[in-house]
C-alpha cells in the first residue's frame, strides 16, 4: 500500500499567532494537528509541546507498549507536561490544545483525539467524519438539543468540555479502522471545519483527486492549498491546519 501525505498550517486573515501545531513523519506513519488555547501564548506553548512530547513518548515506548496503549500514553504524558508547565508561570494556567493524531500500523489507522480537532475518512467520493468533537455544542447534539446543522449556528460552538493540558488528567478517544485501497483521511483544526462545509471539504477533494488510483504529491499538496484558500475566502478568523493521507 502507498501512502502520499501532504500538510499545511496557516495563520489566517485575523490571528496575529499562529496557535495550531502540525506534526508529519511519514516514516513513523504519524501525523497530528494540535490547536492551542490560553492566552499570554499559551495555546501557540501547549500545541509546539503536543507535537514534540508526543512523539517523543511513542518513538521511545513503540517496542514495548501496544499500538492503542501507546496513543493513549503520549496523549497523557503531554498532557502532564503541559498542565506542569503551566503551573510554573502564572500567564500560562489554564492554557491547553486539542489534539487529532494519526498513526499507521499493519495496514490499520489508529486516530487519538482530544477537543474539536477532526478525523475524516473519504470513500467513494463521500466524507465520514471518524472523530467525535469534545465540545459544548456536540453535547447537546448528543442529548438530541441540537442537530448537527443547528451547532453551526450555535455561538458557544468553539467551548470545549475537553483539552490537553487544561486538567491535571485527561480522557482521550481512540478509534481503529482497517485501511482500503484508496481511502484518503484527513484531519484538521476548526479553522478549516468550522469554516468549510462538510459539502465544500468533500467537493474540493473529489475537485483535485479525481481517481485517488492515479493521484500524485502534486495533487495532494494543491488539495491542501485550496482547502486552506477556501477556509481564507469564507473569513479566515481563525488558524487553519490540515493535514492529508492518500492510501493507494
Amino acid at each position: 500500500m502507498g501512502i502520499i501525505i501532504s500538510g499545511d498550517t496557516n495563520l489566517g486573515l485575523v490571528r496575529k499567532n499562529n496557535e495550531d501545531s502540525i506534526f508529519i513523519n511519514k516514516e513513523l506513519n504519524l501525523y497530528i494537528i494540535a490547536d492551542g488555547m490560553g492566552g499570554h501564548n499559551g495555546g501557540e506553548i501547549a500545541s509546539q509541546m503536543v507535537v514534540k512530547l508526543v512523539p517523543q513518548f511513542i518513538k521511545s515506548n513503540i517496542s514495548t507498549l501496544k499500538t492503542e496503549e501507546l496513543l493513549r500514553n503520549s496523549i497523557k504524558f503531554a498532557n502532564q507536561q503541559i498542565h506542569q508547565h503551566a503551573k510554573g508561570n502564572p500567564l500560562l494556567q489554564g492554557m491547553g490544545t486539542t489534539t487529532v493524531l494519526l498513526f499507521i500500523k499493519d495496514s490499520h489507522l489508529f486516530i487519538a483525539n482530544v477537543g474539536d480537532s477532526r478525523a475524516y475518512l473519504v470513500n467513494k467520493g463521500l466524507l465520514f467524519q471518524l472523530s467525535k468533537d469534545h465540545s459544548l455544542v456536540q453535547e447537546k447534539i448528543n442529548l438530541g438539543i441540537y442537530t448537527r446543522a443547528d451547532g453551526q449556528k450555535d455561538k458557544m460552538k468553539n467551548v470545549l468540555v475537553r483539552a490537553v493540558g487544561h486538567e491535571p488528567n485527561v480522557d482521550i478517544d481512540i478509534f481503529r479502522y482497517k485501511i482500503n485501497k484508496n481511502d484518503i483521511f484527513l484531519i484538521s483544526s476548526d479553522g478549516l471545519h468550522g469554516k468549510v462545509s462538510d459539502h465544500d471539504i468533500i467537493f474540493i477533494i473529489n475537485q483535485t483527486i479525481p481517481d485517488l488510483s492515479t493521484a500524485d504529491q502534486n495533487q495532494a499538496n494543491t488539495t491542501i492549498k485550496k482547502l486552506i484558500e477556501q477556509a481564507n475566502k469564507n473569513g479566515g478568523q481563525d488558524n487553519i491546519s490540515t493535514i492529508l493521507v492518500l492510501a493507494q
